[in-house]
């Protein structure tokens, strides 16, 4: 617990950099322009989309205090930008629930394929499809029971799929360095603002 709490505040201890609030706004014209973007079809329960990167590189950089704030204002400004029927609270509230999982799952972590398959599956299974088809249930008037096969169905095949493509993205940005150079080191190991310098050297 005291580790979960750790980890929150060091999230939320984010918000008073300068260059959170910069990189979050790139990401987010990058979640915009990704939206407008036809997801491909894979099959007929199989769709990939890549709206959804975005959320989870903001999740993994600066953990779930901001992940959470930043994927339910995202979700709110993607239906202003491009609203598709009416908006539906509870989807937003789904999208805070996944940027709160993804953070406490990958935030100051090292990136690890079964880090990222578990939380794929976990916001798969509780975010998706139990929370996602209840409120597109009473929204739309669907059944609910009957809906769900369906949505578990097309939620399990998506999940190594998007877990490859996540995990793939991380890890080239971390081998490229990008990570290191906006100031992400890693697990373990202290942040430093860009420009400020490092302990002289002896000798």
């Amino acid at each position: 617990m005291k580790k979960l709490a750790a980890l929150f505040t060091a999230s939320a201890q984010e918000f008073k950099k300068v260059r959170t609030i910069c990189m979050c706004g790139v990401f987010a014209a990058l979640a915009i322009v990704l939206s407008y973007v036809t997801s491909i079809q894979i099959s007929e329960h199989l769709k990939v989309g890549f709206s959804g990167l975005p959320n989870e590189f903001v999740d993994f950089m600066f953990g779930p205090a901001v992940g959470s704030i930043f994927a339910a204002a995202l979700d709110i400004l993607k239906f202003l930008l491009k609203p598709t029927g009416g908006w539906i609270p509870g989807l937003t509230l789904n999208a805070f629930l996944a940027g709160l999982i993804y953070g406490v799952f990958l935030y100051r972590k090292p990136i690890s394929f079964w880090r990222i398959l578990a939380a794929k599956l976990t916001v798969g299974l509780v975010i998706n499809v139990v929370l996602g088809t209840y409120w597109l249930s009473g929204y739309y008037g669907w059944p609910y029971w009957s809906r769900l096969p369906d949505r578990i169905l097309s939620n399990v095949i998506a999940w190594p799929v998007d877990t490859v493509l996540l995990y793939v993205l991380l890890k080239a940005f971390e081998r490229a360095g990008l990570f290191r150079t906006a100031g992400i080191v890693g697990p373990g190991k202290k942040r430093q603002d860009a420009g400020t310098p490092g302990p002289e050297k002896k000798g």
